[in-house]
């Protein structure tokens, strides 16, 4: 990117005076997007978070490089973009975002790149709405957690590398396609093992309403804290209503997100007479050694998870 669009993308973004001061602030280094390059030429794809980069390095290969714009177990609804992270999207030849409302953020500095240079790996998905009269009309952005709906989201990946490395478009083909099996084979185990549970315990109580799309293909409902974690900040009455339902349905166990604290979740085993089950992953990986290395890892993490908690055998 040409330093002028970096530049205006920073003072868009506010962050000039923390990069100017960053920069006084240590030694010359070459660390900059020239010197990424000369390091790997490849083109640079970067993604909003981990689970998406995950998908991009499946379809891309060795022919790409992929970054996740956040670390592993960020919190991404409201995450601040920093000073570094606009230096590597001036670099970029790609920034592939899930899009329905989720990384807001992103626009602070996509906003200057190309609209070629920008993919909403959701295109194509009819969203389920937020079910609170607060988010009327909004869209649940978790569409990423139904193995079904993650098939688009690998063709919106295989078109945008294909149109950025046209010279790599069978492999990007090839390697789509074997996601998609692999895809087709996680929902084919997770309708075998979920249903398991007992019809009068199928209820995924969490945190965030993160499982819609999750709970909508596998014929459980769901229940939760808040709906977004953007909105982290349980209220009483959302409480005493997940209490009460988790008491009335006998429900065994709940659950909560590994990119928030699970005090509410535990207040509300602790009042309701379940237990906490544990944790699942939705907006992040875990670490290469975690339960959660991929999104395949993290879906049979959930499972297990789910399972062990609501009494499946």
């Amino acid at each position: 990117m040409h330093p002028k669009r970096l530049a205006s993308l920073l003072v868009q973004a506010g962050l000039v005076p923390l990069l100017l001061l960053s920069s006084a602030c240590r030694q010359p280094r070459s660390t900059g997007p020239e010197a990424q390059q000369a390091a790997d030429p490849r083109p640079l794809v970067l993604t909003t978070f981990t689970v998406l980069a995950d998908m991009a390095r499946q379809v891309a290969g060795e022919h790409l490089r992929v970054e996740s714009i956040t670390k592993l177990g960020t919190e991404i609804h409201g995450y601040e973009p920093t000073p570094s992270d606009l230096e590597r999207a001036s670099g970029a030849d790609l920034v592939l975002e899930n899009g329905l409302n989720l990384e807001l953020w992103a626009r602070r500095f996509t906003a200057g790149l190309p609209e070629s240079a920008r993919v909403s790996l959701s295109e194509g998905i009819e969203p389920m709405p937020i079910a609170e009269d607060a988010y009327k009309g909004k869209p649940n952005p978790h569409a990423w957690m139904s193995p079904k709906l993650a098939e688009i989201y690998v063709e919106n990946i295989r078109k945008a590398f294909t149109k950025l490395d046209p010279a790599n478009a069978e492999a990007y083909r090839r390697n789509a396609e074997a996601y998609r099996a692999q895809l087709r084979s996680l929902d084919r185990e997770l309708h075998a093992s979920l249903s398991a549970i007992p019809p009068a315990q199928r209820v995924l109580a969490t945190c965030e309403g993160a499982f819609s799309y999750l709970a909508r293909d596998y014929g459980l409902e769901e229940a939760y804290l808040w709906p977004v974690n953007a909105e982290s900040q349980v209220t009483p009455k959302r409480m005493a209503r997940l209490i009460a339902l988790v008491r009335e349905r006998e429900v065994p166990a709940v659950f909560c997100e590994s990119t928030v604290s699970d005090e509410a979740q535990r207040q509300v085993a602790k009042e309701s007479g379940a237990r906490f089950g544990g944790v699942f992953f939705v907006d992040s990986l875990s670490a290469a050694d975690g339960p959660a290395p991929s999104l395949l890892g993290l879906q049979r993490h959930n499972a297990k998870t789910l399972l062990d908690g609501l009494g499946g055998s």
